[in-house]
C-alpha cells in the first residue's frame, strides 16, 4: 500500500487554491471546476468542491467542519518559510517552534480553517527519520 494523497472538500476552491498555491509555491493542476490537485514527491493535496460529494448526501464531508486532521508539509528551513508568509493574511498558531521529537514547526490555519503544519527536523534523531 501506498499513501497517495488527502483530500479537502471546501465551499470555495477558488481561494482554497488560491491560498494552497501561495503557500507550497506550486502551480495546482485544474481537473474541473471542481477539482485541483498540488502534487509533491510524497503525495499529493487534492482540493475539492461540495459538489464532488453531494451523492453522498447526510454522510458528505463539510467544508471548514474539521478538528482533528493537521496537513503537514515538509520544508527546508521552516522560518524561512515563516519570513515568506507574514506578508500575507495567514492566521498563524503558533511561531516557529522546535518540539521535543526533534521538528521545527510552523502551525497557521487555511482559510477554511483547518490546521496546516510546516516543519523541518533539525535534531539528528528527526533527521534520520526522514532519510531517502
Amino acid at each position: 500500500m501506498q499513501f497517495a494523497s488527502i483530500r479537502v472538500i471546501t465551499g470555495n476552491l477558488d481561494r482554497m487554491v488560491e491560498f494552497y498555491e501561495r503557500v507550497t509555491g506550486e502551480t495546482a493542476k485544474r481537473f474541473t471546476d471542481d477539482f485541483a490537485e498540488i502534487r509533491t514527491a510524497a503525495g499529493t493535496l487534492a482540493l475539492a468542491s461540495v459538489r464532488t460529494v453531494q451523492a453522498l448526501a447526510a454522510q458528505a464531508p463539510r467544508p471548514a467542519a474539521n478538528r482533528s486532521v493537521i496537513i503537514e508539509f515538509r520544508v527546508d528551513d521552516v522560518d524561512r518559510e515563516y519570513e515568506k508568509l507574514r506578508p500575507f493574511d495567514i492566521e498563524f498558531v503558533n511561531e516557529p517552534t522546535t518540539q521535543p521529537w526533534g521538528n521545527r514547526s510552523l502551525l497557521f490555519r487555511d482559510p477554511d480553517g483547518n490546521m496546516v503544519n510546516f516543519f523541518t527536523p533539525v535534531t539528528p534523531e528527526a533527521m534520520k527519520r526522514f532519510e531517502q
